[in-house]
């Protein structure tokens, strides 16, 4: 998201924010903002209408606030009149940033029940699990399965063992939203769950588990080097070997054997 979009993404969040520093219900707020992407994704006659730059602003407000409103909460009616009224460089940016948004909003809602940290833990964790499992991979990849189909597998999977946070953008993310595979979608929910939190992720990979200490001082360590606050997600991998790569964003910190190897083989075969 580049220019006047990412202008319009960071006024709409303030406005967000500002619902979400009241009384109300943030979880609420995030499944009606997603009710509202998921009726725009449906028609593309409403998203021109609402990503038009050239209409008047106030127009677009009208026309959100006529279709939607008295059918979602206040809060996530103020949320997309704000919106709409932004200049966004493409349809598409305006559903991306109302999804973010929503997830950010889902993030305040795990925030608020104090469990962000294990809602954060426990989607990376589901990720990384299907992933890892070929059939399950296959199973919520597969175009002729209907969205409600794979949410109800995934529901089967994690009710009673995930937030209810974690349950329903799960779900939503085994739906394969605005067309795109459950691994992307998962990708960028967890980069909108970072956002809210004010942090990076980091994909560790490691060989074995590592130990409490060395994983806060690995979260130290990263933290000081990007300036703020640094989540790490590890995942094993016994191919490494031994040590550690560590990617944040674009980033990649390779200190593995398995890549001291590679680069050893390298040289002798040349």
């Amino acid at each position: 998201m580049q220019g006047s979009s990412r202008t319009a993404l960071t006024s709409t969040r303030r406005v967000l924010n500002g619902t979400l520093s009241g009384l109300s219900d943030p979880k609420a707020t995030a499944r009606d903002l997603f009710a509202v992407i998921d009726v725009m994704d449906t028609n593309a006659t409403l998203r021109r209408a609402f990503a038009d730059s050239s209409r008047d602003a106030d127009v677009k407000r009208g026309l959100a606030q006529r279709l939607f409103g008295g059918k979602v909460g206040n809060e996530a009616s103020e949320v997309l009149t704000a919106a709409v009224g932004e200049r966004w460089s493409s349809e598409r940016d305006l559903s991306d940033a109302l999804e973010q948004l929503a997830v950010e909003a889902l993030t305040a809602s795990a925030e608020k029940a104090e469990r962000a940290d294990s809602f954060e833990n426990e989607m990376f964790r589901f990720e990384r699990t299907v992933a890892s499992d070929a059939g399950l991979r296959d199973a919520l990849a597969d175009r002729g399965r209907s969205g409600a189909d794979k949410r109800g597998l995934v529901s089967r999977l994690l009710e009673g063992k995930v937030s209810e946070e974690t349950l329903f953008l799960a779900g939503r993310a085994a739906g394969n939203p605005r067309g795109r595979r459950f691994d992307r979608t998962m990708e960028e929910f967890l980069a909108g769950i970072a956002s809210r939190r004010g942090q990076s992720q980091a994909l560790v990979t490691s060989a074995v588990e590592l130990t409490g200490e060395q994983s806060e001082r690995l979260r130290a360590a990263l933290s000081k080097m990007y300036g703020k606050p640094v989540q790490t997600n590890v995942v094993i991998d016994p191919e490494v070997v031994g040590g550690i790569k560590v990617q944040v964003g674009d980033d990649v910190i390779d200190g593995t054997i398995s890549r001291r190897l590679d680069e050893a083989r390298a040289h002798l075969s040349g």
